[in-house]
């Protein structure tokens, strides 16, 4: 079991929201979102969020072959291209509210070499297998996965990161999601596929058909956490449960973005229990898998923006609303102070 955030600290939070210059619980979630960070600290007031640090795994899918994205999957290496450029949406986001951010190419089915070494130094392979008609990935390559993202998040803590923030690329990424989500909490396609890039009505009914499909090919073995990634993951989301583990072993809150990290953290805290009280959801996006996961996992996302752009971008824009709840508790005057003898 990984060890609990501080309950002391998180009480102290509590107690101090109340002593604010304002009505019980006027702040809403807000005095939650507070309370969150000072447990993850271990402090009260809890630290200003100073040194926040973005990491977009990318990787493409085999099961992108089956007509379930809008987009063709060359559209992954693209939009890597354009991160490293500086050009996506996560860049604009990440620049405005000084966050320091990296793409790392997990296993795009393309050749990203003339990006230079730190987009490519954590590659694994070139795309995953169709979830829907073989595995994603060899047991010893989900094994080699988690080590990555252990590593890559051991990376971000020495680089001082006091909040880490999970984003995801890919082509195909939400049809494995949606996979890892029906599988972990033992629930059909229906309740679990959405529409991810976009896609009509039949595209919508083939996607479903593909999970479902992939959800009887892997039987049984998904029971197990590492044959589940392996039967129905991919690369790239395998990296992401080994980045939430070491987080959180580490004692350092990761802010999550949409479907693709709900995922992760799902079959995490399945892998190692305790994982899920260092994250927060940063926002609530379109797909019903992601539902589904915040939910079970008892988490409430901060914005609900209809977003379902992934990249990071969701947990970029909730940034603020997490900055500002720990500044209000910080900072906020107390009612004994302004008025000592009432």
């Amino acid at each position: 079991m990984i060890a609990p955030p501080s309950a002391a600290a998180a009480r102290a939070a509590r107690e101090r929201s109340d002593a604010l210059a304002k009505p019980l619980g006027a702040l809403g979630r807000l005095e939650d979102a507070a309370a969150w960070v000072a447990a993850c600290q271990g402090t009260c007031p809890p630290r200003p969020l100073e040194r926040v640090r973005l990491t977009v795994l990318a990787g493409d899918h085999g099961v992108s072959h089956a007509g379930v994205s809008a987009y063709p999957r060359e559209v992954t290496g693209a939009m890597v291209a354009a991160m490293a450029g500086g050009g996506s949406g996560a860049n604009v986001l990440a620049r405005q509210h000084g966050v320091a951010m990296q793409v790392l190419d997990i296993a795009v089915d393309a050749d990203l070499g003339g990006l230079g070494p730190a987009v490519g130094r954590h590659r694994l392979r070139r795309s995953s297998g169709s979830i829907d008609t073989e595995d994603a990935l060899r047991a010893d390559e989900v094994r080699t996965a988690l080590d990555a993202g252990a590593a890559i998040a051991a990376e971000e803590i020495a680089a001082g990161a006091d909040l880490l923030l999970l984003g995801d690329l890919g082509i195909g990424n939400t049809t494995p999601a949606a996979a890892l989500v029906a599988a972990t909490f033992g629930v059909g396609a229906d309740a679990v596929v959405g529409r991810g890039t976009g896609v009509d009505d039949a595209a919508l009914a083939h996607k479903t058909e593909v999970v479902a499909t992939a959800l009887a090919r892997a039987g049984a073995r998904v029971d197990d956490p590492v044959q589940r990634l392996a039967a129905l993951g991919s690369a790239d989301l395998a990296v992401g449960v080994g980045f939430l583990c070491a987080a959180a072993r580490a004692g350092v809150p990761v802010l999550l973005d949409g479907i693709v990290s709900l995922a992760e953290l799902a079959v995490a805290e399945d892998l190692e229990p305790g994982v899920v009280a260092w994250c927060a959801a940063g926002h609530r996006s379109t797909e019903p898998a992601q539902q589904l996961a915040l939910d079970k996992l008892g988490l409430e996302p901060l914005v609900d923006l209809g977003l379902r752009l992934g990249e990071g971008t969701g947990a970029l824009t909730a940034l603020p609303v997490l900055r500002s709840a720990v500044l209000l508790l910080r900072e906020m005057a107390l009612l004994a102070d302004l008025a000592p003898g009432g």
